[in-house]
């Protein structure tokens, strides 16, 4: 995997892909280079033509396009790669689905989840959610910055931290140990999603190079 991994991850729903306002694009160019496709209602043909045009689209940024629980979808289209929770796929049936090239990752919400995911071939590890997050129907219990300290002591694969993140919190949860913030709320939330995710890049470059 080259690094440094990208310090923001950005999760868009099939509306956000598909936007008017080019909201994939804006983020492309102003730094964002992991957007991934997680939309839980909407239909497979939905998920799999957003996610292929977004490939089509973002091919020639230099941005990696992760799809949510769906390595066939992902192996199909030429994504970068697939993102599986702990109700999907394990990550060694996403990987043959997917292949060696594609990145496959894996959400851990406790540290036994995070123990077990280290014995996998996953690229990255998610923990969270950090902090109380609208965006998932049924959320697990928050973690914490804790999770993300202890696990950071076990592992030197990229952290992604996830679940109600701020730019506000997010010079906490970087120095906590993350690599890389997952940000769904806070960027399509505010007036201009590409400003807001300058500020997430201009803070982890910052941190980052102060943890180096």
């Amino acid at each position: 995997m080259p690094l440094p991994f990208p310090p923001l991850y950005a999760i868009l729903d099939v509306a956000a892909v598909n936007s008017e306002a080019r909201i994939p694009e804006t983020l492309a160019e102003n730094g964002v280079g992991l957007i991934q496709v997680r939309d839980k209602h909407a239909a497979p043909r939905a998920v799999f033509e957003a996610s292929k045009g977004l490939v089509a689209r973002l091919s020639t940024k230099g941005v990696r396009v992760i799809v949510n629980d769906r390595p066939d979808i992902a192996a199909m289209i030429g994504a970068g790669g697939v993102h599986v929770g702990q109700d999907d796929l394990p990550v060694e049936a996403a990987r043959a689905c997917c292949g060696g090239g594609l990145w496959v990752g894996v959400s851990t919400h406790n540290l036994e989840q995070f123990q077990l995911a280290m014995t996998t071939s996953a690229d990255y590890i998610a923990v969270g959610p950090i902090f109380a997050t609208v965006t998932k129907e049924n959320p697990d219990p928050v973690v914490g910055l804790d999770l993300i300290r202890a696990a950071r002591r076990l592992t030197r694969k990229p952290l992604v931290a996830i679940g109600g993140i701020t730019v506000q919190s997010a010079e906490a949860v970087y120095r906590a140990g993350a690599d890389s913030i997952a940000v769904v709320s806070d960027l399509l939330s505010a007036p201009k999603p590409a400003l807001r995710a300058a500020e997430y890049i201009g803070i982890s470059s910052r941190v980052l190079a102060e943890r180096d």
